[in-house]
């Protein structure tokens, strides 16, 4: 079992002033990283506000969860990425993704492809952006991407490349995740390209179970050295945890009982979130989890307890 470590989403902040004493807290509470969404919702332009939430702290690594390879070339996206990872000395962790939120794709004109064609083009960008980091140059015949000569520059600190982490919830992608990625993250089905209940639907406890599973397959030898993790977008610190359960069952088909296992849910006392995220840690393996940013001073006795552990 690895180590317990956790994770803080937040998205944008009202002023430079506010988002660096965030990322401040983030790190004195005892999370390991700051994450940004990609999207162009309101949020802040995740290369920007990483870089200042890097230069804000000491220890802080900071991350996109995840970039959208849609949205930038990947020569570009690779010499963004190895400037910080240079200049934080090795803080970066690099989150590549398919893209999956359709009214990213309506605003900016972009063609919503079938989910194959975002994913090979992805799995392409992710071989061309390691080439760079990992050789210094790069030339590439793809489907996608025609590269020639191109030139890695600057190398970044982390040798051969900043962790990379892939996340999803079907098999051709965690299969990715699990051949090239350090760090993979499950996630609920979103091919609808929106929230809504298709996602409940695959965020079953026997889902995730199915998940771990294609993931051992798919990476043989090399499973022992993934890190696992899962991003719970709902945290709550409370009391009556089964009252709240409850409540929570029907829209996911489940009982109550069954609802407390979700891992995309956390409910319940500080000891009770902490039994969980072992259990959670035995039953699936994950043990990198994130939380977004309103539950992260409620959550911080549990990341005090666990982290490291």
């Amino acid at each position: 079992m690895r180590p317990f470590r956790f994770a803080v989403q937040t998205s944008h902040a009202p002023d430079g002033r506010t988002w660096r004493e965030r990322a401040r807290q983030v790190e004195a509470l005892g999370y390991s990283t700051l994450y940004l969404p990609d999207h162009f919702t309101e949020q802040w332009g995740p290369l920007v506000g990483l870089t200042i939430a890097a230069e804000a702290t000491e220890r802080l690594n900071v991350g996109a969860l995840v970039f959208d390879n849609d949205y930038r070339h990947p020569i570009v996206l690779a010499k963004e990425i190895a400037t910080l990872d240079l200049a934080t000395e090795g803080r970066v962790e690099f989150g590549i993704g398919a893209g999956w939120m359709k009214t990213d794709y309506e605003q900016s004109g972009l063609p919503y492809d079938r989910p194959g064609l975002r994913i090979e083009r992805m799995e392409e960008g992710l071989a061309i952006m390691k080439a760079l980091w990992a050789d210094g140059k790069c030339t590439f015949a793809g489907r996608h991407y025609d590269i020639t000569d191109a030139e890695g520059t600057p190398a970044p600190y982390t040798k051969p490349h900043p962790p990379v982490c892939i996340g999803g919830g079907g098999r051709r992608v965690l299969g990715i995740a699990a051949r090239e990625a350090d760090i993979v993250g499950f996630n609920a089905m979103l091919t609808a390209g929106y929230v809504g209940p298709e996602v409940a639907a695959t965020a079953k406890p026997a889902n995730f179970d199915e998940r771990v599973q294609w993931v051992r397959e798919a990476a043989g030898d090399r499973f022992d050295q993934l890190e696992l993790q899962c991003h719970t977008s709902f945290v709550m610190v409370v009391d009556n945890r089964e009252e709240i359960a409850a409540g929570m069952a029907g829209a996911f088909g489940l009982t109550a009982e069954e609802a407390l296992q979700i891992p995309l849910v956390l409910v319940g006392t500080i000891d009770q979130l902490c039994e969980d995220l072992i259990a959670r840690r035995e039953r699936w393996g994950f043990s990198y989890w994130v939380v977004s940013s309103d539950a992260m001073e409620a959550f911080a006795p549990v990341v005090e307890r666990l982290a490291g552990s």
